[in-house]
């Protein structure tokens, strides 16, 4: 039984689905709810690639309190379950940052999300999903 899980989460069912299956598996461990803001998502929202960025303390500003709306939704859920959940913000790019935060804070256990596809791509796993399989450090449950 893992001591750590780290569940990390955007605003996709399936991350949420993530987070559920954790709460019901994993009710005794210290669980983890992890949302990273990537800087890369600033520059898509304005469709520009390079150079300065009008406005972007108020970008950033904007995706840190999605982020915080988010995480407080899956501490509630937590909650609802009597299950007490640590959440964190972390900035940098999604895949290598989950693998790096599952190195550095000790976690024994990663349960991510896939993405929620039908026909021949069911078969595909979501980018962010299978890097983290990949290159983990500790074993990775991927939810459908």
């Amino acid at each position: 039984m893992p001591d750590h899980v780290l569940i990390p989460i955007d605003d996709s069912d399936c991350a949420m689905t993530a987070l559920e299956f954790a709460l019901e598996e994993y009710p005794d461990a210290r669980l983890t709810a992890l949302h990273v803001l990537d800087p890369a998502d600033f520059y898509a929202a304005t469709g520009m690639e390079g150079g300065a960025i009008p406005n972007f303390e108020q970008l950033r500003e904007s995706h840190e309190s999605r982020a915080e709306d988010l995480l407080e939704r899956a501490r509630s859920l937590a909650a609802d379950r009597d299950v007490d959940l640590d959440i964190e913000t972390v900035v940098g790019g999604v895949s290598r940052t989950i693998v790096e935060y599952a190195k550095e804070e000790d976690v024994d256990h990663v349960i991510v999300g896939s993405h929620g596809r039908t026909g021949a791509s069911r078969i595909l796993l979501g980018s962010v999903a299978e890097t983290v399989a990949r290159r983990s450090p500790v074993p990775v449950t991927i939810v459908r």
